[in-house]
């Protein structure tokens, strides 16, 4: 009697455990899985702002750098120069432009001299036409008196000459005011030549900005020579020595940013419909096959490149045959963002994995322990 007790709990145990096995084994059959799997990251390529040769290199090759760290120095010599160069450009043209603002102090201060010359030389004349219509009364009024012998001959003969001498005097006054009016346009011309010269006045001098501009972009080269991360991330492929010439534009390092590691998973276009954004993901690395990443499916493709109808051997399209009994279904990426990295393991760029997105979890707060894939399935 014992002994079948013993072989029936076996039997139970066992049957127990093939049901789980089965039931697990159907949740990773019936969810998509794929084991084209890429683990991606943005790189940023990093390339110099200006050309030199490398004095500085305090990184090696596969070397984990912060935010603003030092990466290599170009010799900074000549871009001192350039710098002090234009700092002195700087100091030369603001010294011309305030010799110019006194060109134009002094022409403006000549142009209200020619004004005031102008109205002095307007109310001589003015006077001299009241003195001339005075002095014409005199005479015609002695003339009057002469033939009733009412005045002398000589009295008349003054009345006369005081009349021609204000006339003639009237017209110096006018040559006068022509010359004072001539002097005035001329200081206006010399006013608006210094004006022009001169530009626009304080900070928006179009002579200092240029010269402040050009001190900027020599001051910017300057710290250019001092190349330092953009972001946390790790070296790859450090070619670089010492003494290395740097192009200006033209990429020398790698940076792995170590922030933005996620997996792109290829699944095929069969299994594409039942995936939604937000559904849960297991990542199987194979580095680490018995330590699971948890993810989240943040977006799937909306196009993969053409393959038949490409532009071919004169410009014509290339077809490839196909059999109609075999029809291969196309693989569809599919970006899964992780959710936690756990410690000890380490994420490189281009590294394979599988991929199993349990579909109708998008949504749901369903954070357990994430099980490994079964083997049959890495």
């Amino acid at each position: 009697m014992k002994k079948h007790i013993k072989y029936l709990t076996t039997g139970v145990v066992l049957l127990v455990a093939l049901i789980l096995l089965l039931v697990k084994y159907r949740d990773y059959v019936t969810n998509p899985w794929t084991r084209d799997g890429q683990v991606r990251a943005n790189v940023v390529q990093l390339a110099p702002r200006v050309s030199g040769p490398i004095v500085d290199l305090p990184i090696r090759d596969n070397q984990l750098v912060k935010t603003g760290d030092l990466l290599f120095v170009i010799d900074p010599r000549t871009f001192q120069a350039a710098y002090d160069q234009a700092r002195a450009e700087l100091d030369r043209t603001g010294d011309s432009v305030r010799a110019l603002e006194q060109q134009v102090e002094a022409a403006r201060a000549g142009v209200d001299v020619a004004e005031a010359s102008v109205r002095q030389a307007r109310a001589s004349v003015a006077q001299l036409e009241a003195t001339i219509a005075k002095n014409k009364a005199e005479y015609e009024r002695q003339q009057d008196l002469l033939p009733k012998k009412a005045t002398s001959r000589k009295a008349l003969e003054q009345a006369q000459a005081s009349y021609d001498i204000s006339i003639q005097q009237k017209v110096s006054a006018e040559a006068g005011y022509y010359q004072a009016q001539a002097a005035l346009a001329e200081s206006n011309a010399t006013l608006a030549e210094a004006q022009a010269q001169l530009g626009a006045l304080g900070d928006a001098n179009p002579q200092l900005r240029a010269a402040l501009a050009a001190l900027r972009q020599a001051e910017l080269n300057l710290e250019f020579t001092e190349v330092r991360a953009p972001v946390d991330g790790y070296v790859t492929n450090l070619n670089l020595r010492l003494g290395s010439q740097v192009v200006t534009n033209q990429p020398v390092l790698a940076l792995v940013d170590v922030r933005s590691f996620w997996v792109d998973g290829f699944f095929k276009e069969t299994a594409i419909g039942r995936v939604q954004a937000g559904d849960r993901a297991v990542i199987t690395l194979m580095a680490y096959p018995r330590s699971p990443l948890e993810g989240v499916v943040d977006s799937i493709g909306w196009g993969i490149a053409q393959q038949d109808g490409s532009t071919g051997y004169e410009l014509l399209p290339s077809i490839s045959p196909t059999f109609e009994w075999i029809r291969l279904a196309q693989r569809v990426p599919v970006r899964i963002k992780l959710s936690d990295v756990p410690e000890g393991i380490d994420l490189r760029v281009g590294t394979t994995c599988s991929v199993l997105v349990m579909t109708g979890t998008a949504g749901r707060n369903s954070r357990g322990p994430v099980p490994p894939t079964p083997k049959a399935l890495q």
